[in-house]
């Protein structure tokens, strides 16, 4: 079977692509790994940014349903100390250009959009074969095959597809979130939640910050943030979840018990993601055929701007498609183009925003950046 233009991944950026081509007229696949859209969770809250993320949307024609989900007050943020002191209290005044949404309520809009059909779940890639004159040949893991005329790697930092394009592999950072929720938190852990506030909570000190965020039905979700080495994750046996919150809250002793329930009371298993970058500016030659968008093209270290630059890189892709019928090399030329140049500074911001938070002068150096930012919007 030959598909026009086959998606590998079934994320924001693959959906973005695949919603805007279906608005143009231009039929896409999406291939997907995962047995369905309900087969894992999809993170927490996202910030959707009025320059790219909100653009996107507005290409793919979801900018009514998006508002609808956008949760109420979640912009209201706060820095703390390891004592549970308030630094800095900045309220959700509801003025705000980056509305909060839960990744899994915006990826169901975008799953909405789509014809039926559009997406193949349970469709794990498993090799690519360039068949010369930019069609590839693609195998899954139960046994088909696909022939691509134009494929798209939207599959996220360990791509399959980025190999065509680059021998770049993501590196680890020094750097690791590890991921817990609570629950039913004003009612069960009310200490928390008023430390928490309406929205997103700091605590934060030079290598180590516990960042938390009110989420819709009463939940927190709490990543806690280490600068440590790939060897001291690794020893962290995460197969025990009370062994790895023991081990984890141990690095916060002295830290207020409200904060450190954040991760001692989780009532999830906690999971380590650890923090991978590709090379700042990673840029490829043009391959005929194929091409990259969202972390397969420019894995970054996490600034808030990942999911935004995913679905305004496949909104991009597909207006270059568009307005390009025939010649699907100009199309990959000039979105490529475009791409290197606009993402290529997020590297640095990326990697500021980190440095802010885990710096030597953490807090101080985020709440100066909270209040740059104040006084320039």
């Amino acid at each position: 079977m030959t598909t026009p233009v086959t998606i590998i991944g079934a994320g924001l950026g693959g959906l973005a692509l695949a919603r805007v081509l279906q608005v143009h007229g231009i039929p896409a696949t999406v291939y997907e790994a995962d047995p369905s859209a309900a087969s894992r969770t999809q993170g927490g809250q996202l910030d959707i940014h009025e320059e790219d993320g909100q653009r996107a949307l507005a290409e793919a024609g979801l900018l009514d349903e998006f508002r609808a989900i956008i949760h109420a007050g979640a912009e209201a943020a706060r820095v703390l100390d390891e004592r549970g002191a308030v630094l800095l209290d900045l309220p959700d005044d509801g003025t705000a250009a980056r509305p909060e949404v839960l990744r899994g309520e915006l990826r169901q809009i975008l799953l909405d959009s789509l014809p039926g059909g559009t997406i193949r779940w349970g469709r794990k890639l498993t090799g690519v074969r360039p068949l010369g004159g930019g069609r590839h040949e693609l195998s899954f893991a139960d046994g088909s095959t696909v022939t691509s005329d134009v494929l798209v790697g939207a599959d996220g930092a360990w791509s399959r597809i980025r190999p065509l394009l680059s021998d770049a592999t993501p590196s680890y950072t020094g750097t690791t979130f590890v991921e817990t929720y609570l629950y039913d938190v004003d009612r069960r852990h009310p200490a928390t939640a008023e430390a928490v506030g309406e929205g997103a909570m700091y605590a934060l000190t030079p290598g180590k910050g516990i960042v938390a965020h009110r989420e819709a039905g009463d939940t927190i979700h709490t990543y806690v943030e280490l600068n440590r080495s790939a060897e001291w994750i690794g020893a962290l046996d995460f197969g025990d979840p009370a062994a790895a919150r023991a081990r984890v809250a141990a690095e916060f002793e002295s830290w207020a018990p409200h904060l450190t329930a954040l991760i001692t009371e989780g009532e999830t298993a906690p999971v380590a993601r650890m923090i991978h970058t590709l090379p700042d500016g990673h840029r490829w030659d043009r391959v005929p055929g194929v091409t990259l968008l969202g972390d397969a093209a420019h894995l970054m270290r996490p600034s808030g701007d990942g999911a935004n630059l995913a679905m305004f890189d496949g909104s991009e892709l597909g207006r270059a498609i568009a307005a390009r019928p025939g010649d699907i090399e100009a199309a990959l030329t000039a979105y490529e183009e475009a791409l290197f140049a606009r993402t290529e500074p997020f590297y640095d911001d990326a990697r500021e925003i980190l440095d802010l938070c885990l710096g030597d002068r953490a807090p101080y150096s985020f709440i100066d950046f909270f209040n740059g930012a104040a006084e320039q919007g």
